[in-house]
């Protein structure tokens, strides 16, 4: 069952899936019916979950399920993926490639590879303090007060503490 995504409680679970590229207010307006369809259709073993979704940042799909209602299993997990590669083909965009780290300047979300993180790090493309998309958030609640926050109070804090060691590598 469809509910606003501003309407589920702060324990309901989020699942984070990000955009290759920022998507247009049109674009965004023209899947918000199959997402409230998505979610008002979703089920756990023949039983309706309380579900939203949404895009945040343009660049964000955010999808939240109310467990206290019912938990999702594996299966309503997998049709959730199916949805999102549907959508993937419908935007034309990758939504489901997690070797992206997304980070937040000036207003404006940019994305740095996985592999190039350690290099963007010694170049000052990326700092501690600088706003980082941590995808990993399981909760409402953690969305809404740690994503983004600064890179260095996530799991990418150990590439500052080295950078910290070897000033070298700077």
């Amino acid at each position: 069952m469809y509910v606003a995504f501003d309407q589920l409680p702060p324990k309901a679970r989020v699942w984070i899936y990000q955009a290759s590229r920022p998507l247009s207010g049109p674009e965004i307006v023209s899947v918000m019916p199959a997402l409230a369809h998505f979610a008002d259709e979703w089920t756990s073993h023949g039983r309706s979950l309380l579900a939203s979704a949404e895009f945040l940042h343009q660049h964000f799909l955010v999808i939240g399920l109310d467990e206290d209602v019912a938990n999702a299993s594996g299966c309503s997990i997998d049709a959730s993926v199916r949805f999102v590669a549907r959508l993937e083909q419908e935007l034309g965009v990758t939504l489901l490639d997690k070797s992206q780290l997304a980070f937040l300047r000036a207003g404006t979300v940019y994305t740095v590879k996985h592999t190039e993180l350690k290099a963007a790090v010694a170049a000052g493309t990326v700092l501690a303090d600088t706003f980082y998309f941590d995808n990993t958030v399981a909760t409402k609640a953690e969305l809404d007060t740690h994503w983004p926050r600064p890179a260095g109070e996530t799991w990418l804090a150990r590439f500052f503490r080295h950078e910290e060691k070897n000033p070298a590598l700077a």
